[in-house]
């Protein structure tokens, strides 16, 4: 009766192991496919920046992708060896996926600044 005790506890021990196991991978996964989905956020915004367009929010894959653009600008008087006004735009990006408490919940943000040439 005991050794059937002890291969039950070991036999649940292990399922438990898996179930764990299994929870951690796919949590991982969907952890790097939104910093992914942050990240093509934030190329996106870039772009559109650069080229003086509004930034807006879209789906990627489930993801949903909020892009917000700023810009602000130097002059040259503040900065007199550049020989021109400074114009920096600051792109943030954040991905995510269903709902704070869910099993498979994904959130990542991600930010940039960047000078127009």
């Amino acid at each position: 009766m005991f050794l059937i005790i002890v291969i039950a506890a070991v036999i649940a021990v292990m399922w438990w192991l898996s179930v764990t196991q299994s929870a951690t991978n796919t949590f991982s996964l969907q952890q790097a496919r939104a910093f992914q989905a942050a990240r093509a956020g934030l190329e996106y915004g870039i772009a559109r920046s650069l080229t003086s367009q509004t930034c807006s929010s879209f789906n990627l894959e489930g993801f949903q992708v909020a892009v917000i653009c700023g810009s602000s600008t130097i002059l040259q008087a503040s900065v007199p060896e550049e020989g021109r006004d400074l114009v920096f735009h600051r792109v943030e990006a954040t991905a995510t996926y269903g709902s704070p408490g869910d099993p498979d919940y994904a959130y990542r943000r991600l930010t940039a600044v960047v000078e127009q040439p």
